[in-house]
């Protein structure tokens, strides 16, 4: 099993966008120093629920900050990129960390970002399979060339190749973000691995896996490929001696900075939307995930991994908002909860 920390560089309500980052940066050198086993970065654009605005620049900064952790993005927003510049600067990565970056890629939402970036809403509603594709075939062939509806170019050489890095693998890894079954199947007919949300529990974790696996097996994806898949469950951890005392710190912080945070995302097309409530949001994140004691998230993480079948977390340890807080709560999960887990 290999649990590793998720950063969104929250700003929680009074705290300046500086702070938040500042906090994301420790955490995940924190995260090292504990022997945690990756740190997983957010993507967010003009919103306080996460000001990291590329989390690939972001995953650059602490490759080049830290020694054996692995780092990737969850996600980078894939309709608002070139798949070709992403898959550059991915390879680029994978090169000169030894093989330390993972990639993961996700469709976003229908923001405002759609019409910043120029890419439109049918770049969200239709485009990711095309960009997904292009970006694939970016970490695999020597050269490429494209002739879909959004991505038109002569053939030309990839620069540098990932499968030419001094590393035990081919290429950066590459991960899908998947919330519904169109896109569990998208994932599987590529034998890609899937990064599942922190917003559905065992259950329907499970169910998104059996997907994926029956799925892959139609499409004729190898037998060993499909058994060596390895899926990313994302979660929430607060560690105290005592669950009532770790809900509590979530409840306090969390509630506000949902509020703040997800009341500032803007739909490019003004559909209306519907907005989680955010106490009842943290109550069912405090119910779903490693809350509570060292030896209660340890039983949690490994009756996850049993229900679904996922061997790897992403758990998001900034939820108190306070830089010695969190500190303190990622060196609890190196040092209290991973040994269990062994």
């Amino acid at each position: 099993m290999h649990v590793g920390s998720f950063v969104l560089a929250a700003q929680f309500p009074g705290q300046g966008e500086g702070e938040a980052l500042h906090r994301a940066v420790r955490s995940a050198e924190v995260a090292e120093e504990s022997g945690l086993h990756a740190v997983w970065l957010a993507e967010h654009h003009f919103v306080p629920y996460g000001t990291c605005p590329s989390a690939i620049t972001l995953a650059a900064f602490l490759l080049g900050r830290t020694h054996r952790i692995r780092v990737g993005t969850a996600v980078s927003v894939l309709p608002t990129a070139h798949p070709v510049a992403l898959g550059e600067q991915a390879a680029l990565l994978h090169h000169t960390s030894g093989g330390r970056f993972t990639l993961g890629v996700g469709r976003g939402g229908p923001w405002v970002d759609l019409e910043v970036f120029g890419a439109g809403l049918e770049a969200y509603e239709k485009g990711f399979p095309e960009a997904l594709d292009l970006l694939e075939r970016w970490l695999r062939d020597p050269s490429v060339a494209a002739d879909g509806e959004r991505f038109r170019f002569r053939e030309v050489p990839v620069v540098p190749r990932p499968a030419e890095a001094l590393t035990d693998v081919q290429g950066p890894e590459l991960v899908v973000a998947c919330t519904s079954p169109a896109s569990v199947r998208l994932a599987a007919e590529r034998g890609l691995s899937m990064l599942l949300g922190m917003h559905v529990g065992d259950e329907e974790k499970a169910e998104m896996v059996a997907l994926w696996r029956q799925h892959a097996r139609a499409c004729g994806r190898p037998a060993e490929e499909i058994l060596g898949a390895s899926h990313v469950s994302a979660g929430v951890c607060q560690i105290a001696d005592r669950r009532v005392d770790a809900a509590e710190t979530l409840m306090k912080a969390m509630p506000g900075w949902l509020k703040h945070g997800l009341e500032a995302h803007v739909t490019v097309d003004g559909r209306t939307r519907r907005m989680r409530d955010p106490l009842a949001y943290t109550e069912l994140l405090c119910g779903l995930h490693p809350v509570g004691s060292p030896r209660l998230c340890a039983d949690r993480l490994a009756a996850t991994s049993e229900r679904t079948g996922i061997s790897r977390f992403a758990l998001l340890v900034e939820g108190s908002g306070d830089l010695a807080a969190t500190e303190e709560n990622v060196r609890r999960l190196g040092t209290e909860v991973l040994p269990q887990l062994v």
